[in-house]
């Protein structure tokens, strides 16, 4: 009898702990409440992006690349009401910045836009991910927001550059010149190891 009262003592305690306190929970529930809305205000502060083009070649593009100009709409849409709604942004977002890669005008086609592209989806899956956390990462979401603002003055002004030096009129025999420094067009050399080479 004196060993059953032990055990029968621990189980009352511990069924009179795991049964939770209205009030506790209460007070919880505004803790997160009150930090959800910080981190939205956050966001939602920072959530501006530069989506007027710094150049006639970027302002031209969203003419006829229709990915660039759907890209840069959402960049300009933003959401209002919940975090929700930012977090279904940045997944659009990062599927608008994907939809680039497979439709660059063949005029701008270069490695220096791709990589620049290639940027910009990285930042916008970045910002996509740091949103969907448990803990939403609301620092890092305002940091990225400038590297993209960043980013996208980089690939506008690359554009403009490209632009630029399409419209420079080649000199007499500079085709030629770069026809003859062009390596892939090269001869190549006999090979002097070989088992017919001189001895």
């Amino acid at each position: 009898m004196k060993s059953l009262f032990p055990v029968l003592l621990l189980v009352a305690l511990l069924s009179f702990s795991c049964q939770e306190d209205p009030k506790i929970r209460a007070e919880e529930q505004k803790k997160e409440a009150q930090k959800s809305e910080i981190i939205f205000n956050t966001i939602n502060k920072a959530w501006n992006f530069n989506t007027t083009p710094i150049n006639p070649t970027a302002k031209n593009l969203t003419n006829g690349w229709t990915e660039w100009r759907l890209f840069l709409f959402e960049l300009s849409q933003k959401p209002k009401t919940t975090i929700g709604a930012f977090q279904q942004k940045a997944k659009t977002l990062a599927k608008r910045a994907y939809d680039l890669t497979g439709s660059i005008p063949m005029k701008y086609c270069t490695p220096e836009v791709k990589s620049r592209i290639s940027v910009l989806i990285t930042k916008c899956n970045m910002i996509d991910l740091y949103i969907h956390l448990g803990q939403i990462q609301d620092k890092k979401i305002v940091a990225l927001i400038n590297e993209i603002n960043i980013e996208l003055i980089s690939l506008e002004r690359q554009l403009d550059e490209i632009e630029v030096k399409s419209k420079i009129k080649m000199e007499d025999g500079e085709n030629d010149m770069l026809k003859m420094l062009d390596t892939n067009r090269a001869i190549p050399s006999p090979n002097t190891s070989g088992p017919n080479s001189p001895r």
